[in-house]
C-alpha cells in the first residue's frame, strides 16, 4: 500500500488592524438592509437657475425670431411649481414669447456698440462665393440665421448682397433669405444704435455699397 501524503493546512493570512478597520464600514455600506433597516437616501440636487436677469423693457435676441423687447415679468403656478417668466414681444413678428426664467439659456442680450462696428466691418468684406449646390448653401445660411449670432448674421447678408435692387439677378430662395437676415440685422442695429429705422437702412446699405438703390428708392 503506498503511503498517504500529509497535506499541509495553509494558515489563514491575519489582516492588520488598520486594514480591518478600513474594511468593516465598506462592508456594512455594501450590505442589503434588514427589514427593520431603512435603505439610506441621498438628496438629488436642485438644478441651477440661470445667473443672467434682464429687466421690464430690455431688448433680448430670441435666435429663431430676432430682436424682442421685454413687456413684463409674470408668475404661474403649473401643479405645485411656482414658475416666473419672461413676456417677450417681437414686434417685426408680431409675437410674444413667453420664456421660463430658468430656462433663458437661448436668450442672449443685445449687442454692443464695438459688435455692431464689427458687423459694418464684416459688411464691407468682400462676398465669400462658394460653389457648392444651393440646396446646401441655403441650409448653412438658414442656420446662420437662426444661429442667434450676429457676426454669422452679418456674414449672410454680405454674402447674399448683390449690389442690386434688380429681382432677375437674385432666384426668389436667395432673395427671401437675403431679407430675412436682412431685417434680423437691421432690427438689432436699430435697438443699439437707438436711431430711426431709415438712418440704420441708410448705414447698412453704404457699408454694402447699396447706397445708390436707398437713394433711388426715395
Amino acid at each position: 500500500m503506498p503511503k498517504k501524503k500529509k497535506v499541509k493546512k495553509v494558515k489563514k493570512a491575519k489582516l492588520p488592524k488598520k486594514l480591518k478597520q478600513a474594511v468593516k464600514p465598506i462592508h456594512k455600506k455594501n450590505s442589503i438592509p434588514g427589514p427593520d433597516e431603512k435603505p439610506e437616501i441621498k438628496k438629488i440636487k436642485k438644478q441651477p437657475t440661470e445667473k443672467k436677469v434682464y429687466n421690464l423693457k430690455d431688448f433680448v435676441v430670441y435666435p429663431k425670431h430676432g430682436v424682442g423687447k421685454i413687456t413684463a415679468i409674470e408668475k404661474a403656478k403649473i401643479g405645485e411649481i411656482d414658475i416666473q417668466f419672461y413676456k417677450i414681444l417681437v414686434e417685426k413678428e408680431k409675437l410674444t414669447l413667453t420664456v421660463p426664467i430658468n430656462q433663458q439659456s437661448k436668450l442672449r442680450p443685445i449687442s454692443s456698440i464695438n459688435q455692431i462696428n464689427k458687423c459694418i466691418s464684416i459688411l464691407k468684406t468682400k462676398p465669400k462665393i462658394k460653389r457648392t449646390m444651393w440646396s446646401r448653401r441655403a441650409q448653412e445660411y438658414d442656420q446662420k440665421i437662426n444661429s442667434g449670432k450676429i457676426y454669422e448674421l452679418a456674414e449672410v447678408v454680405k454674402d447674399l448682397n448683390k449690389n442690386t435692387d434688380i429681382i432677375a439677378d437674385q432666384s426668389y430662395s436667395e432673395r427671401q433669405l437675403f431679407e430675412k437676415a436682412y431685417e434680423r440685422l437691421k432690427s438689432e442695429f436699430e435697438a443699439v444704435l437707438k436711431t430711426s429705422p431709415e438712418e440704420v437702412q441708410k448705414k447698412m446699405d453704404k457699408a454694402l455699397g447699396r447706397i445708390n438703390i436707398s437713394e433711388n428708392a426715395e
